[in-house]
């Protein structure tokens, strides 16, 4: 004779939840690094802020880069990005910092830190730059070069 057995519903449900809970702790941004690293004096606490409250951290890995962005206002965000990915176009994207659209040249970002921008709308468009010179190459060709600095400017 067979037991059967009845399953729970809830508990199933439950157990999805978290499951799709799990990326949403693992990859993100942050405003401070909280890797534990603690500093031993106050003065040493003060610097460490003043320098890393101009970046937000975002995402996990060994391959880090810094990642500017200036708006139509000309107001400067920074993020210092860490990667396992190495074209700053997938590690941007699966950060959610970068969207856009594919085209016959590769990406064409149209959204950079949630502002999108529209040339035929606005007459205003993403420009790519790696360490303060026009990109000679597309975001999603680009390959990380760890210390490197990757910015979107409105334009």
């Amino acid at each position: 004779m067979q037991k059967k057995h009845k399953r729970n519903p809830f508990a199933f449900i439950l157990c999805m939840a978290l499951i799709a809970a799990m990326p949403l702790t693992a990859v993100g941004c942050s405003e401070n690094n909280t890797s534990g690293e603690s500093a031993t004096t106050s003065e040493e606490s003060t610097t460490q802020s003043a320098a890393t409250s101009e970046y937000e951290v975002c995402g996990e890995g060994e391959t880090e880069f810094t990642f500017t962005v200036v708006d139509t206002e000309g107001a400067e965000t920074g993020f210092e990005i860490h990667t396992d990915k190495t074209v700053v176009g997938e590690a941007l994207q699966e950060l959610g910092l970068i969207d856009g659209e594919e085209g016959d040249y590769g990406l064409y970002v149209t959204t950079v830190n949630g502002i999108t921008l529209d040339f035929d709308t606005d007459g205003k468009y993403w420009a790519f730059y790696v360490d303060g010179e026009y990109a000679t190459s597309g975001v999603d060709t680009t390959e990380i070069n760890a210390g490197s600095t990757y910015s979107f400017k409105a334009e």
